[in-house]
């Protein structure tokens, strides 16, 4: 015998492909639906509603379906506060606990939908009794006795909706990738979303690659930062060793980023370059003692811009501003992206897939990278908001600075 289920979707559901991305879920998964309720929005703007009774042959079958809806945006139908059990030790989280997504989440307790606070995705959700508050927290955050939520129900998700009009700075960003649409006027509307951003009070962080520097396009991300359009910097150790080697040496990975020339001894600059900024004591008292005066680094010393470096496995040094706690650098990375409104990520696939796990659905995003496929990979992640353009970063960023500066 069949069993079966109740679940609602509410907001612009069919503009969003909300409708049709369930649908498809059902079947895909050998279930079937009745559509018991379906309110249509008449105007553009107006949002509109369907209830679905979804059918599968066994509980297992229909609890899988379910929990794909639900991270589709289709929540049960009877709402019951959620299930929680405490963690049996330190880092360690009850069998069947809910994994967030990247998108909006309230949970019920005691009658009252809680805002899940810093969402992001791969995430416990753990519920404050004391204080009514809901918050994520990764696994090896957590503690023992902390009260988790589990299974699905009592758990509400929004993903970011694309209603049929979406104007103002932030309109462009429904197209996904592209390497065939007009690219300054793509760079033009960038500008407008961030000029926009920072009008309001927004944060703007740049995740950047070492591509960015070898490029030449180091000097105009200086600028930005200089002029306040960029309010953090997130890295690798490898993109701020580069950009100190530009100022102490003029190369780039000992390349002349002017001429493409190979200096003798180029290949040592990197090297050299590191030595010198552990025996000034790290990219700040460098900077205090005019050892460095240009570059990416140099403005955020002086313009009090935030950077993380994270280390790697890869690392030469490394620089002693580096974090190699890997750990340690997923926090800071966290708390740094928590912060931001807009991300540019810029010519890095490992480093901006760090950073986009850390941000919610609803951080607009743009991402730019000569490779089509790495676009491809981190747009897919989860964020509705986001805009990938294929282009080349040395290209984009000093069209951008123009844009933002002109």
């Amino acid at each position: 015998m069949s069993v079966s289920s109740e679940v609602e979707l509410e907001g612009h559901i069919i503009d969003s492909g909300m409708m049709q991305a369930c649908f498809g879920i059902i079947m895909d998964f050998n279930g079937w639906f009745n559509v018991e309720e379906f309110d249509i929005g008449r105007q553009k703007t107006d949002e509109s509603y369907a209830r679905l009774t979804v059918s599968a042959e066994t509980e297992a079958d229909l609890d899988r379906i379910l929990h794909e809806l639900h991270q589709s945006g289709a929540n049960p139908s009877d709402v019951r506060d959620v299930e929680l059990d405490p963690a049996p030790r330190d880092q360690v989280v009850p069998i069947g606990f809910y994994s967030t997504t990247n998108h909006p989440t309230w949970v019920r307790y005691e009658g009252e939908w809680l805002a899940v606070e810093d969402i992001e995705m791969d995430c416990a959700v753990v519920i404050d009794t004391d204080d009514n508050r809901a918050y994520t927290k990764v696994l090896n955050a957590i503690e023992e006795g902390d009260l988790v939520v589990t299974g699905d129900s009592g758990i509400k998700v929004k993903p970011p909706e694309r209603p049929r009009e979406a104007g103002g700075a932030f309109g462009f960003m429904q197209g996904g990738i592209s390497s065939e649409r007009p690219s300054q006027t793509t760079i033009s509307n960038i500008a407008d979303a961030m000029q926009k951003t920072k009008d309001e009070g927004g944060k703007i962080l740049a995740v950047c690659g070492p591509a960015l520097l070898h490029s030449g396009a180091g000097p105009a991300l200086a600028e930005l930062v200089r002029e306040g359009y960029i309010d953090g910097i997130s890295a690798g150790n490898g993109f701020a060793v580069h950009d100190l080697e530009r100022d102490l040496y003029g190369t780039s990975l000992g390349m002349d980023v002017e001429t493409l020339d190979h200096p003798r001894k180029g290949h040592k600059h990197h090297i050299y370059t590191i030595s010198e900024i552990i025996r000034a004591g790290g990219i700040e008292a460098a900077v205090e003692e005019g050892l460095i005066d240009s570059g990416v680094m140099y403005e955020c010393v002086t313009n009090d811009v935030p950077f993380v470096l994270a280390g790697s496995i890869r690392d030469d040094g490394p620089l002693p501003d580096t974090i190699t706690d890997s750990i340690e650098a997923q926090n800071a990375i966290r708390e740094q992206a928590r912060d931001a409104d807009m991300v540019l990520m810029l010519s890095t696939l490992l480093h901006s897939v760090a950073v986009g796990n850390c941000l919610p659905s609803t951080t607009k995003v743009v991402c730019v990278d000569i490779s089509p496929a790495t676009v491809t990979q981190l747009l897919d992640r989860g964020s509705a908001q986001a805009i990938g353009m294929v282009t080349d970063i040395g290209t984009f960023v000093p069209i951008l600075k123009e844009e933002l500066l002109a």
